[in-house]
């Protein structure tokens, strides 16, 4: 028996991921949780083989989470399911740690197939994310700024674009103001963008931030 956990912060969208999920005689939705927070606390005295993970959540993100459980809980695989497309996440995600990635509109038979191979330790990569993955491999050069960003970069960056201040993303990532103005040096130069205005126009032009997938 397969147990999983859903986390994403629209009740309607859980609830009708888990009715899908538990016609499947060897799946269990063990746990629902609106928040990055309630499910690490969830995870402190329990368990599951497979989190399917939103990135759009309130207070630690998706990649936030990811981040977490990669540090802790190595075990657990990760599918990530969101409403945005494989073109914006999928390759920094799964560069970072997620065993998946999978977009929330996919058919219920695309979905089962994604749990069963990362529940089985194997990696799941759409079409669309195989073919990114080959265009990176043959097309460096063409390989978005954002694509090659670290997990905790990528962190820092999303918040930055998002106009969160330095000593906010320092308390919210348990991390020195000093550390995460050196981020913010480093991310600049590393994606020549000049302020975190530019940082915003970047994210909102590549659909990094915004609301239009947040369901």
């Amino acid at each position: 028996m397969t147990k999983i956990i859903i986390v994403d912060d629209h009740l309607i969208v859980r609830r009708g991921f888990k009715e899908m999920l538990n016609e499947e005689m060897s799946f269990n939705v063990v746990h629902e949780a609106s928040s990055g927070e309630e499910l690490i606390d969830y995870l402190k005295n329990n368990s599951c083989d497979v989190v399917l993970l939103d990135i759009s959540l309130p207070g630690k993100n998706g990649v936030d989470v990811l981040r977490h459980i990669r540090e802790r809980y190595d075990h657990i695989k990760v599918l990530v399911l969101s409403g945005y497309p494989e073109e914006r996440y999928a390759l920094p995600m799964i560069k970072n740690g997620a065993n998946g990635y999978i977009c929330k509109d996919c058919e219920q038979e695309e979905l089962i197939k994604a749990i069963r191979l990362v529940a089985a330790g194997r990696r799941y990569l759409s079409s669309k994310t195989s073919e990114l993955l080959a265009n990176e491999v043959f097309s460096k050069n063409d390989t978005e700024p954002h694509q090659s960003l670290s997990e905790r970069e990528l962190q820092v960056f999303i918040r930055l674009s998002e106009g969160a201040s330095v000593s906010d993303i320092a308390d919210v990532l348990n991390l020195s103001v000093k550390t995460i103005s050196t981020y913010r040096a480093r991310l600049k130069e590393k994606m020549e963008l000049g302020s975190n205005a530019e940082m915003a126009a970047y994210a909102i032009r590549h659909g990094l931030i915004g609301g239009q997938a947040d369901f």
